[in-house]
């Protein structure tokens, strides 16, 4: 057996419980995620092929210790929209199939260098923000008002209502049965996070999150034998199709229809699923990593051909795109997982279970695996988060904070341009300030004054360099250092040389450079 092997073996201890909780978080969020994504019942399945092979392929071939692949909120309207335009369900999966053989070029391409150019007070803002929008969301789930799909983080939703409008219906509309079923599970929740319950040895291999759902049925089946008003029914709970023999298993298996290759709409929608499901999956990468409790750093060029990979299979089987997805992947690091047998044993329960027992699923309460989402959103909210984050300084607060409001008002990726944008704002200024050291002193000649240029010194620097020359008194004896960079742009270097050749000449300015080399004027007459 391998050293990789024995590796992850050696960890199954924790992978195990981890993947579980895993699978739990993962099941609702894959039928959630497929009804909303076609709008169709009878492709629910869709979504649990989509998160097996997320689990196992994804999972064995990925370079991520701990990220989880799936199907994807972000992805919902692109996929809607997409099937419509192409017309049918098939034509869409070769379209999968397509977008997953473009991530594989992207990662022969080294696309996924990408990911690293996210600041870190944005990849920041975005846990936190997909923290809250799990408190936000779940509560109606929670109270058993389950109008919206779990898994949706969009804020103005598909039925109509928004993320704060919906927590005023949920309290309208709540059922008892369900918030029985929430207090008790979230109290069961926060007695296993208590350190005396992690020394007891059992619950070490058996998380809390699988006694809330064994407990959640139980509950359940009990007030519908004794007050059957209470008892949650219908889309309350889980709903995973039960095949009622093997050929109608496979029947849930769809092939995509490979006559819609000539189809020019077939590539757009690749192309726009490779780039999107690319975008999401190295901001997840970026977030686990952060996450990661060792910091090992996912190779994103791997994750890109990994996830292409999937892409394909997920498309040629009848399954949704796949990206790495953050919920899952913090629910895994949440755990105690510590290495990718966590994703691969998620996956291989999702298959078993689908194939086994779904009828035994479908007693699961919604609110149970509500509870659950609702500990992971806290976790990756935690008010201290907030606190250190201000302590660092407004050039990482203030981005972070954008990116959490950006997020919450509209959804991920366009949240995390807005805070992008807001984060380079800070970058250049820190940068537009940082360009040189200026050291003045007063001799019996004048001032002396002191230009010592930093190690890069780009067209970003342009603008203060200009504004400092411009402003030297008369009579003044300059030193311009350029010794220690290593890079000076052309910009930067003309404006020396300009300000050599005409302001200092007029405002009888010695000037002396040190390691800056001369240019020639480009278009000069």
């Amino acid at each position: 057996m391998s050293q990789k092997k024995l590796n992850l073996l050696a960890h199954l201890k924790a992978d195990f419980p981890a993947g579980l909780v895993v699978y739990l978080v993962a099941l609702p969020l894959c039928l959630g995620v497929a009804l909303a994504s076609t709008g169709r019942p009878d492709l629910l399945f869709s979504g649990i092929i989509a998160g097996v092979v997320g689990g196992i392929v994804i999972g064995l071939l990925s370079g991520s210790a701990l990220g989880v692949s799936g199907p994807a909120a972000g992805l919902v309207v692109i996929v809607f929209t997409a099937i419509e335009t192409l017309g049918s369900f098939e034509a869409f999966l070769l379209a999968v199939f397509l977008a997953g053989i473009i991530q594989i070029i992207a990662g022969f391409l080294r696309a996924g260098i990408i990911g690293y150019y996210f600041p870190s007070s944005v990849i920041k803002g975005m846990l936190t923000a997909i923290g809250i929008t799990l408190l936000l969301k779940e509560i109606p789930h929670a109270f058993g008002y389950d109008e919206d799909f779990m898994g949706d983080f969009a804020f103005e939703q598909s039925d109509g209502h928004n993320t704060f409008s919906e927590l005023y219906y949920a309290v309208r509309y709540s059922s008892a049965g369900a918030i029985i079923i929430s207090i008790v599970s979230l109290g069961l929740l926060i007695l296993f996070e208590r350190p005396f319950m992690k020394r007891i040895q059992l619950f070490k291999f058996l998380p809390g999150a699988l006694f809330v759902v064994l407990l959640g049925i139980f509950l359940n089946l009990f007030m519908g034998s004794v007050a059957p008003e209470l008892a949650m029914t219908g889309k309350h709970l889980v709903q995973l199709p039960v095949a009622s023999n093997i050929s109608e298993f496979f029947s849930f298996f769809t092939f995509p229809d490979f006559t819609a290759i000539t189809n020019p709409q077939v590539y757009v929608v690749a192309a726009t699923l490779a780039i999107v499901a690319s975008l999401e999956t190295l901001l997840s990468v970026e977030a686990t990593d952060k996450l990661d409790p060792h910091r090992r750093n996912t190779p994103t060029n791997r994750e890109l051909r990994a996830q292409g990979i999937g892409n394909m299979v997920s498309g040629l089987i009848g399954g949704l795109p796949i990206t790495q997805v953050v919920v899952r992947s913090s629910a895994n690091i949440n755990s105690g997982g510590q290495t990718k047998m966590g994703t691969i044993i998620h996956g291989s329960i999702l298959l078993l279970s689908a194939i086994l027992i779904p009828a035994y699923l479908n007693y699961i309460p919604l609110a149970s695996l509500a509870v659950i989402l609702l500990m992971v959103g806290y976790k990756l909210a935690k008010p201290s988060l907030f606190v250190g984050m201000y302590k660092l300084g407004w050039d990482q607060f203030i981005p972070f904070i954008v990116t959490v409001g950006a997020i919450l008002a509209t959804d991920l990726l366009k949240g995390i341009m807005i805070g992008m944008v807001v984060a380079i704002y800070f970058i250049l200024r820190k940068n537009y300030k940082n360009s040189y050291s200026y050291k003045q002193e007063k001799s019996e000649n004048g001032h002396k004054i002191t230009i010592t240029l930093s190690e890069e010194v780009t067209f970003i620097n342009k603008g203060s360099i200009q504004y400092t020359l411009a402003h030297i008194p008369t009579d003044s004896h300059v030193i311009i250092d350029g010794s220690r960079s290593k890079n000076i742009d052309f910009d930067v270097l003309e404006i020396i040389q300009d300000f050599k050749r005409f302001t200092a000449i007029d405002k009888r300015i010695k000037v002396e450079t040190i390691g800056v080399r001369e240019v020639s004027a480009v278009g000069a007459h």
